[in-house]
Formats: structure tokens, sequence, C-alpha cells
């Protein structure tokens, strides 16, 4: 039995055991920790603050940030302080937390790309019925159907996970909690465990791209029946935005996870996965920020308001 005593500790590899190779990675990737916190906040910040903003696009895409800020925050810190630890530890209750929330946190934000393209299609679509369709609760409702699937959609694969017995080896060949180098310290059947996952991932990811490229099939035949070129280009570039980080997040994602076998981990996954957890997070704002005429009026005007009030303390200082 006590070949099959459960770990309490985990040790995390990381990129390299070369202290300057890992000093590099730790401030490349602190920037873009730093610099995602602060686009995803802005754009958080806009969208509640701004009343022309007051949209169900722009209600998802704060949604989005947050889960950015959320997705980020759940494996960079970790990341960062294993870094300039001389163990690289984490608990074995720590590591099953930061795996739940990631892929939580994770499956919703699919969800959430997939509701922004039924967003986009009854936009274009259906542009007289969308104010009815679009209302505010059926918003709501969206959004918490995006919660409730995810966390239905990982549960099973986080059941069979938690119990199983962990001995020999505990270091895992990664830099967070990922399934697949989690699941390879089992000493026991992980088969089930396995299956369970890759058809979880499937049905996720495969599921939600789906429900995303039917509804931009029928926004591709829309905007091709737009007599007008300035009115398809409008209405295309309104998606623009979206399809690219499909593009971005379905791409890495699929690559990492929608594999039968998933036990090695190599340094291409663990780009792939720094790209789906970082560096993504981080072009998200200026995705939809530069190609977005809406957003960038309102940070203009906000910067134009914090100018002025800043002025005017000015003048009420020198006048006393």
């Amino acid at each position: 039995m006590d070949n099959f005593t459960s770990r309490s500790t985990f040790f995390l590899m990381g990129f390299s055991d070369i202290w300057e190779i890992q000093i590099f990675h730790a401030v490349l990737f602190l920037l873009i920790y730093l610099e995602a916190l602060l686009g995803n906040l802005l754009i958080i910040m806009l969208t509640t603050k701004d009343h022309c903003l007051h949209t169900p696009m722009y209600f998802f895409l704060k949604n989005l940030s947050f889960l950015d800020v959320a997705i980020t925050s759940t494996v960079v810190p970790k990341m960062l302080a294993n870094t300039f630890s001389l163990t690289k530890a984490i608990s074995f209750v720590g590591c099953l937390t930061q795996s739940f929330f990631y892929f939580l946190l994770g499956s919703t934000e699919f969800f959430i790309l997939a509701v922004m393209s039924f967003d986009r299609y009854v936009a274009i679509c259906n542009p007289l019925r969308y104010a009815i369709i679009m209302n505010k609760q059926t918003c709501i409702s969206l959004l918490l159907g995006s919660y409730i699937g995810a966390f239905l959609s990982i549960l099973v694969s986080s059941m069979l996970t938690a119990p199983l017995p962990f001995c020999g080896p505990n270091v895992i060949n990664h830099f967070f909690c990922d399934s697949a180098p989690v699941l390879k310290l089992v000493c026991a059947d992980i088969s089930v465990a396995e299956l369970a996952d890759f058809v979880s991932s499937v049905l996720l990811l495969l599921g939600s791209l789906l429900l995303t490229g039917v509804s931009y099939t029928y926004i591709i035949i829309t905007i091709f029946r737009i007599p007008s070129v300035q009115g398809r280009h409008k209405a295309f570039s309104t998606c623009v935005s979206h399809i690219t980080v499909v593009t971005l997040y379905y791409g890495s994602s699929i690559f990492i996870y929608v594999r039968p076998q998933k036990g090695n981990v190599t340094d291409v996954n663990k780009f792939a996965t720094v790209l789906n957890t970082i560096v993504t997070p981080m072009l998200n704002p200026f995705i939809y920020s530069l190609r977005n005429e809406k957003v960038k009026d309102s940070l203009r005007d906000g910067v134009n308001k914090y100018v002025i009030m800043l002025t005017n303390l000015r003048s009420l200082k020198s006048k006393k």
C-alpha cells in the first residue's frame, strides 16, 4: 500500500533547468501577463462605464475579457513564483484546484465564443429582430448557460481524476497542472480517465466550433446577398475580430487536447499552451479595440475626460 500512497506535493518542471533561460521566460511572461491584465481590465472598464457600449456584443466581450484575466491569473502567478523557488513545488490540492479552474474557465470561454458568433448571426441575418431576440434576459441566460455547460463538460473527467492514486515520480513535465502530464503520474489504469478527458475535449471544442461554423455559414451567405460593396464590408468588419480570436483559441486547443493519447508533453505542446493561456489573452484587447471604432471612441472620450479633470484640478490649485 505504501507504493500507492497519494502524493501530497508535485513539482513543476517548467521550460528549462538553465537559470538564465528561466529568468528570461519569467521576465517575458511577466510583461505579457501585465499587458494582458491592463488591456482586459481596460476593456471591462470601458464596456461598463460607457452607455454606448451597453449592447449584447460588448456584454459578451466584457465577459470574455474577464475570463482572459481569470485564466492567466490561474496559471501565470504560480509559474512566476516557481521560477524563483528552489523546489518549484505545488501541493496536491493546489494542483487539482488549478487544473479544475483552468479547464472550467477555458471551457466557458469556448461557449462564450460560440455565443458571440450567434450574436453576430442575429445582428447580420435578423437585424430588425436583433433587439427583441438578444434582450437582456437572453444575454444573461446565455452567459449562465455557458458557465453551466462548461462545468458539466469537465465534471466527469474531474471526478475520475481526483481519486486516482499518485505514486513514484511526482515531477510534472509542464509549467502548470495540465491534465495529460498529471495523469501520466498515476500508478493505476488511466484508460477510462483518458477516454473521458478525450471525449469531453472533443464534445466541447468541436461541438462549440460546429455551432460557430454554422453561425458564420449563414453570416457569409447573408453578406454575399448584400447588394452594395460598402454594406458587405461593414457587415464583415463586425466579424473579423471575433474570427481572429476564434482561430487563435481553437487552433492551439484542438492541437493540444483533441488527441486520443496526450501523455507525452513536448516543447511544442508547451508553446501551444503558452499561446492559449498567456499570449492570446494579451492580444484580445488589441484585436477588438484596434478594429472597433466604438471602443476607440470610448477610449478617446475617457482619456479626454481624464485630461480635462487633471487640467481643472491644476487650475484650482493654482488659484489657491
